[in-house]
């Protein structure tokens, strides 16, 4: 266990493959922590189901017609977060069983593209007058979370590139 969270630094040196191997694992467990996320996420939405119902109503205040395509939009929403959090979970044993590079750039680009995504949610709420909006906590808190997620992939990451390398000096 000490070996994995020394392994989750980035800056920590790599010196055997049982090292190596627990840097390289670190992508995957980025990876569960978005799928815990993801689950968190859509328990919480099915439990509180009057906020679901409350941006439903804000979305269709100037249309009421509109007000069943935003609750099936809505209801679509869920079920396609939950889809993503069991592909994310199929990816992340995929990376703990065996690491691969191209794994933990996808996560690393998608990361970002959520960071960015997050950090422009109060912008794009004050542009829309009947946007949702997000509380500043929950924005910080999935800000921290990504950073966390990026950090553990680059270890990740340096970790498969010192795994690779250590197997290519073995096969020669």
């Amino acid at each position: 266990m000490s070996n994995l969270i020394k392994a989750m630094n980035p800056g920590a040196p790599i010196t055997n493959e049982a090292e190596a191997t627990a840097a390289a694992r670190s992508s995957a467990i980025a990876i569960f922590i978005g799928v815990v996320v993801g689950i968190v996420s859509v328990l919480w939405t099915l439990m509180n189901p009057e906020v679901m119902q409350q941006a439903v109503a804000q979305a269709s205040a100037d249309s009421p017609e509109s007000a069943a395509v935003a609750e099936v939009a809505a209801t679509v929403g869920l079920w396609f977060s939950g889809g993503l959090a069991l592909v994310q979970l199929i990816f992340a044993v995929l990376q703990w069983r065996d690491p691969k590079k191209w794994i933990a750039i996808l996560f690393i680009v998608l990361i970002a593209l959520g960071i960015l995504q997050t950090a422009a949610a109060p912008m794009l709420a004050g542009m829309m007058p009947d946007a949702p909006v997000v509380p500043m906590w929950q924005i910080a808190l999935s800000l921290v979370i990504m950073v966390i997620q990026v950090v553990l992939h680059v270890a990740g990451l340096r970790g498969i590139n010192r795994l690779e390398a250590m197997q290519m000096d073995a096969a020669r």
